[in-house]
């Protein structure tokens, strides 16, 4: 076998992905000795025949990475609440209003996280929780929206999430949300990129095995937003997808695109019965 022949076949097998065997762990989260977290539950009957339980990517994390969130003086992404705690008295636009002039304290918006992605009626869309937060700086503050997963569109998100911790993940899939949902559904079981994978590939068929240096976990999105130690940010759920389609060796969607937009909804669905633990902490 020749030079050329040989680095070839060196250079696939390094880019494709190996696993070895792991597990889960079996641990309780309760954050501040208060919030009780559910981080694995029976899967909703949508997802029959592909789970029959979810689990948080909590579960999938190094011991030190779980402590992380046990406590917010802990966890890096609180910082992240705290200034979308800021944002939210903060007046803003040409209406000279602050969020709080409609919608009184952030802990007066618990649950709202949790059923989000949703159909909006009035706008004839599914619309994620960035897309109603720039609904409302558009057409009711008067003030430019913020970029998706960017400026202050993830401190907003960590606020909203922190305030709607422990309850339980329940995103609506019938009705008019229905066909936004199987787009969602197709593109998650679509093999994208050079490598020709798909998100079921690694977090249904692989879960709770190791692929290089990486737990692979179920993918589950219940507590995005999440500081990732990775890269020290706060990162979204459209941040993270891109970032795996463009593992796979692909052009890959935007965030804030329609494709992500049913891609959130598909997934979020797929954590209904988890709780919200955003912001959480990740590799």
């Amino acid at each position: 076998m020749n030079f050329k022949a040989m680095s070839l076949i060196s250079a696939v097998a390094l880019a494709l992905p190996t696993f070895g065997a792991a597990d889960p762990v079996d641990d309780q989260l309760v954050i501040n000795e208060d919030i009780e977290i559910v981080t694995k539950t029976t899967a909703a009957p949508h997802l029959e025949g592909h789970l029959d339980e979810v689990m948080s990517g909590w579960l999938f994390r190094s011991d030190s990475t779980r402590d992380m969130e046990r406590d917010d003086f802990d966890n890096p992404g609180m910082i992240f609440a705290e200034q979308g705690a800021e944002i939210w008295n903060t007046a803003d636009g040409t209406e000279g209003k602050s969020c709080a002039d409609c919608h009184g304290a952030p802990e007066d918006m618990a649950g709202v996280r949790a059923v989000y992605p949703k159909w909006n009626e009035a706008a004839g869309e599914v619309r994620t929780l960035q897309m109603q937060i720039n609904d409302c700086r558009e057409n009711r503050m008067g003030a430019k929206a913020w970029g998706y997963d960017k400026g202050g569109s993830m401190p907003m998100e960590a606020l909203l999430a922190s305030v709607s911790r422990g309850l339980p993940v329940n995103v609506e899939i019938d009705g008019p949300a229905k066909e936004t949902w199987e787009k969602g559904k197709e593109i998650y079981y679509t093999r994208y990129g050079q490598l020709e994978l798909s998100c079921a590939n690694c977090h249904e068929e692989n879960y709770g095995n190791m692929i290089r240096a990486d737990h692979l976990s179920q993918g589950q999105i219940n507590g995005f937003p999440t500081y990732r130690l990775k890269n020290t940010k706060l990162n979204g759920s459209h941040s993270r997808f891109k970032g795996c389609i463009r593992d796979t060796r692909a052009e890959t969607f935007n965030p804030g695109s329609p494709e992500f937009v049913a891609l959130e909804l598909y997934v979020a669905s797929r954590g209904n019965g988890l709780s919200v633990e955003g912001p959480s902490v990740r590799n």
